[in-house]
């Protein structure tokens, strides 16, 4: 008989044996016909077209569109309240939003989920939110992997990476090339922070204003961990309703998912050469937990609007003629939007009208 099992070194592969047990009744209910079976398989299978007639969709020139990425720091949030679904929700989210602004169907989701020891119920609970994520996405979970490593985690401990694979015709990729004077910029409402900017959030609420998770924040109705917990917004279905229903007609131009570096810089980045964006200040309204973080880490306006959304999660750039139809269209679907700046001829940036 060895001296040392693995075990004995952290990894205990019953428990981890109990883990795998659950997950996979959370990926079946993701899954649609194009997903091909193989479970115990070392790989997931998709196809990119149906087999049957009813279903087929006869792609002429497909091109695939991939994205990755993780939920930050805010994993740090889900730690200290005991509540690991939300950010599930927030890992899906990262990715199949980034895939959207190139106007692609989100097809597939992976996940890696590397935590300090053996823990099948926080990993149920994390699958779980993933789970949820793919149904609003209308993407199948179609594998992922869980890493046990105490040596690099301290005990409670978890990193997430999500992997998305999406899919458009050529003819209706969305890159910002046709972004030109005279277009309107329309801002969708962000749920909150979302994922990004989380080591200030931190900070400034738990080290500056020397709260708990627990406290309750009276101008939000809720307690400080729920404030900070609530999961980015998906826009999978409502924009992809407005890419359907314009399937033919020049009317989206660009699509912005609004993450870390705010506004101005993840618009920047679709803009072509020789236009110009003017946002109007005061065009949609912040929510109130962002002032609140302000007030709390006295954060300056500039650091603010650089690190966080402010309120928008999602931008698109718009034909004006349809602007106000694409508006309706989106609240229609549940969302807020503004009109909140338009397009010039100019030296490519963002500015504040």
């Amino acid at each position: 008989m060895g001296k040392v099992t693995y075990k004995d070194a952290g990894v205990d592969l019953d428990v981890y044996e109990e883990s795998m047990s659950r997950l996979p009744r959370l990926m079946h209910r993701t899954f649609s016909p194009r997903v091909l079976k193989l479970d115990g398989g070392f790989a997931g299978l998709f196809q990119l077209d149906f087999g049957s007639r009813l279903f087929a969709r006869n792609y002429v020139d497909p091109v695939l569109v991939s994205c990755t990425d993780g939920v930050g720091t805010k994993l740090k949030v889900a730690q200290l309240i005991g509540r690991h679904d939300t950010v599930g929700i927030d890992l899906v989210a990262m990715s199949v939003n980034d895939a959207l602004c190139c106007g692609a169907e989100p097809l597939f989701f992976l996940d890696y989920v590397a935590m300090s020891h053996d823990d099948p119920e926080t990993l149920e609970q994390i699958v779980r939110g993933i789970s949820n994520g793919c149904l609003d996405a209308d993407c199948a979970l179609l594998g992922g992997e869980t890493a046990i490593m105490p040596d690099l985690y301290a005990r409670g401990d978890y990193d997430l990476a999500g992997f998305c694979v999406g899919v458009v015709e050529r003819k209706q990729l969305i890159d910002g090339r046709a972004i030109a004077p005279g277009d309107v910029v329309l801002g969708i409402a962000s749920s909150g922070f979302h994922s990004n900017g989380y080591s200030l959030i931190r900070k400034a609420v738990f080290e500056v204003g020397g709260l708990t998770a627990a406290e309750r924040v009276p101008e939000l109705g809720m307690t400080v961990g729920e404030a900070l917990i609530t999961p980015t917004r998906i826009y999978v279905k409502p924009i992809r309703r407005v890419l359907s229903h314009y399937k033919v007609k020049n009317v989206v131009h660009g699509i912005a998912h609004i993450t870390g570096g705010g506004l101005f810089e993840n618009l920047e980045r679709i803009l072509p050469a020789g236009v110009n964006v003017a946002i109007e200040r005061g065009s949609w309204p912040a929510p109130p937990v962002f002032a609140w973080v302000q007030k709390l880490g006295e954060i300056d306006d500039s650091e603010m609007e650089r690190v966080f959304n402010m309120g928008l999660g999602l931008v698109m750039v718009v034909s004006s003629y349809y602007a106000d139809n694409v508006l309706r269209m989106l609240s229609d679907a549940g969302l807020d939007a503004w009109k909140i700046g338009d397009v010039s001829a100019g030296e490519r940036g963002v500015a504040w009208r």
